[in-house]
């Protein structure tokens, strides 16, 4: 007689410290995920680096999801300068054989927890309008974010920034 066994999930465990080898992670990450250019890439890279160089003092910060102490997915967000309660999420991104996993909506979960405990009010998203990114506004859509603004043409012909909004402060 065969027993089923339960099916159990991987461990993922967030973090808030970042250490050096996210710099490395950080690059794989937004890399294989087939959504950012390279000049994208790099600014990534600079956030994390900023984050090391700089600790407490830099602007920008970060949240980690590992599996099995490798780092699979990670958000960046900060307050943006003269705003009383205003924060970017500068980054969400998740590794693609992580992805349809839940962790994104993890890292957005804690992100939104960490604002509101900081005083935050609203969380400020910007993505492409292309195609591509459909299902990256459908994900922020499902989260409770709504559209705030729509500029055509943004990034390039064609290719427009969509600005979504959520409130954390209740």
């Amino acid at each position: 007689m065969l027993v089923a066994m339960p099916v159990t999930k991987p461990l993922i465990t967030l973090r808030t410290q970042p250490k050096q080898a996210d710099v490395a992670a950080v690059r794989t990450i937004t890399a294989d995920t087939g959504y950012f250019s390279a000049d994208e890439v790099e600014v990534a890279v600079e956030l994390i680096e900023d984050r090391l160089t700089k600790g407490d003092g830099s602007e920008y910060e970060f949240i980690f999801a590992d599996l099995d102490g490798t780092t699979v997915g990670y958000a960046s967000f900060g307050e943006i300068a003269c705003t009383d309660g205003s924060y970017d999420l500068y980054w969400i991104a998740v590794h693609p054989n992580q992805q349809s996993a839940g962790i994104g909506r993890r890292l957005l979960d804690k992100t939104e927890r960490l604002v509101k405990a900081a005083g935050g009010r609203r969380i400020y998203v910007e993505t492409s309008s292309r195609d591509q990114y459909q299902p990256t506004r459908d994900f922020y859509l499902r989260c409770a974010y709504r559209v705030d603004a729509d500029q055509a043409d943004f990034y390039a012909p064609g290719d427009g920034k969509v600005t979504l909004v959520k409130s954390v402060n209740g």
